[in-house]
């Protein structure tokens, strides 16, 4: 299953018994009304969520989560996890007692599932890789062949390097079977730099870098670092995690230039992807706000 990743961030807004509608936006295939209101001291958040566009494009799930902080009280922000299908589905919160008003924002981070059978989930691989007079072995993953040739992998990749080495009967054979991983995933890796380059986009880099890693092909964690540079949009949270656990320093650097705030600091602490990252880059960012604050 192919996937595509969507974040928003909402900015500040002051909620009181006289409000109501507080933002309606279109973004990426996915259409929300926010709502919000004080009853009784209390805020009360709707949102109604409306992603017919995505689904025309051959999404069948959403799902993630959405957070609401504060930026006026030291309050913990409230998350409401996402698991949809329907394509018109609500959500609700409410937080705070004791005060007629409350400054707030909300964000996100959702990753939007295409069907199996989706034509775009299954960008005409066996073309890609069928036989021809420049292959010289079969990868058979799910049963299903990609053409390719040994020495061309071998000259990306240490792991296939080793996998067609003399050293090792799969180097003697023509047909040999890659387990453990999806076909859709595994032709995703070759098709990044093989035999036609098809370049990553923020729907597949997630994927791509994790496979680019486990199969040791690092001309493709670079093609990755470089569209996360220049043309993602990715969370901010999930591109430092991605830099530091990948080893891709150029984009390391970039984030945590980025860190310029104490705001910044706690979306970071309050994010699933702070816990994950190393000891060594949490060291850069605390050394990065003791120069700028």
């Amino acid at each position: 299953m192919t996937t595509k990743f969507i974040f928003y961030t909402s900015g500040n807004k002051t909620v009181k018994s006289s409000t109501k509608l507080l933002e309606t936006i279109e973004k990426d295939g996915i259409k929300h009304t926010w709502e919000g209101t004080v009853i009784k001291n209390q805020a009360n958040f709707t949102w109604n969520f409306d992603w017919e566009g995505l689904q025309k494009q051959g999404f069948v799930r959403l799902a993630g989560h959405l957070i609401v902080r504060y930026y006026s009280y030291n309050w913990n922000p409230i998350r409401v996890d996402i698991d949809w299908t329907s394509a018109k589905s609500e959500v609700t919160a409410s937080i705070g007692s004791g005060y007629p008003e409350y400054a707030v924002h909300f964000e996100y981070n959702l990753t939007a599932h295409y069907s199996e059978s989706s034509p775009l989930s299954m960008i005409s691989y066996d073309e890609m890789f069928a036989a021809s007079d420049k292959t010289d072995v079969v990868l058979l993953v799910e049963g299903k062949k990609l053409n390719v040739n040994k020495a061309f992998l071998s000259f990306h990749s240490e792991f296939f390097s080793s996998l067609f080495s003399s050293n090792f009967k799969e180097g003697q054979m023509k047909e040999i079977e890659i387990k453990e991983v999806s076909y859709a995933d595994f032709a995703l890796l070759l098709s990044s730099f093989y035999p036609n380059p098809q370049f990553p986009n923020d729907g597949t880099v997630v994927k791509l870098i994790e496979m680019a890693d486990r199969y040791q092909v690092t001309s493709v964690i670079g093609i990755v670092e470089y569209h996360l540079l220049n043309n993602s949009r990715i969370q901010y949270e999930q591109m430092l995690w991605m830099a530091d656990k990948y080893m891709m320093p150029h984009l390391l650097k970039k984030c945590i230039g980025q860190m310029n705030s104490l705001q910044k600091a706690k979306e970071l602490k309050a994010s699933s992807q702070f816990a994950k990252l190393s000891d060594k880059t949490r060291l850069l960012i605390f050394e990065r706000l003791m120069a700028v604050v």
